[in-house]
C-alpha cells in the first residue's frame, strides 16, 4: 500500500509539472512572438514600408484617393534609423530622401517626424503589426497615406 501511495504522489507531481509545463509553451506562443514582433517595429531594425493608399485633400475641399504615383511618391519606403532618414525611388529612377527629425515611441506606435520641400511631415507605426499612416501637408494641399512595414 504505501508503494502505491507513494507512485499516486509521483503521478500528481507529474501532472501538476505537465499541466505547467503546457502553460509555459502556451505563454510563449502567446507572448513572445509579439514580443519579438514589437521589437522589430521600435525603431532598432531597418525597415521597408510600401504604400498602399494615398488620399489628397484640397483647400477647396477636392479628395482624390489613389497610389503613391497619384502624389509623386516612391512605392516603397527604406527607413534607415541609424542614418535617420526615408528614402525612396521614383518610377522614373529619381531618388528622394528625407530627414527624421523627429522620433518617439508612444502607446505602442513609432512615430517619426520631419519636413521636406515646405511640406511637414509625420509617420506613426504600429509597433505590434508595422502598419503605418503618414500624414504630410503644406498651407495648400493635405495628404494622408496608408501603408505597411517589414523589417530589413
Amino acid at each position: 500500500m504505501e508503494y502505491w501511495v507513494g507512485k499516486e504522489f509521483n503521478m500528481k507531481h507529474l501532472h501538476i509539472r505537465t499541466f505547467g509545463l503546457m502553460g509555459l509553451i502556451l505563454l510563449c506562443f502567446l507572448v513572445v512572438p509579439q514580443t519579438i514582433l514589437a521589437g522589430d517595429f521600435d525603431g532598432s531594425k531597418p525597415l521597408l514600408c510600401a504604400v498602399t493608399e494615398t488620399i489628397e485633400c484640397t483647400p477647396d475641399g477636392e479628395v482624390l484617393r489613389g497610389e503613391a504615383e497619384s502624389i509623386d511618391m516612391p512605392c516603397f519606403l527604406k527607413i534607415d534609423f541609424e542614418k535617420k532618414t526615408i528614402s525612396g525611388t521614383l518610377e522614373d529612377g529619381t531618388v528622394r530622401t528625407t530627414e527624421i527629425k523627429g522620433m518617439e515611441q508612444t502607446d505602442g506606435n513609432l512615430i517619426l517626424q520631419g519636413v521636406q520641400n515646405g511640406k511637414a511631415w509625420n509617420m506613426v507605426i504600429a509597433e505590434a503589426t508595422g502598419k503605418a499612416t503618414i500624414a504630410a501637408s503644406d498651407n495648400q494641399v493635405g495628404f494622408v497615406v496608408f501603408g505597411a512595414c517589414i523589417p530589413q
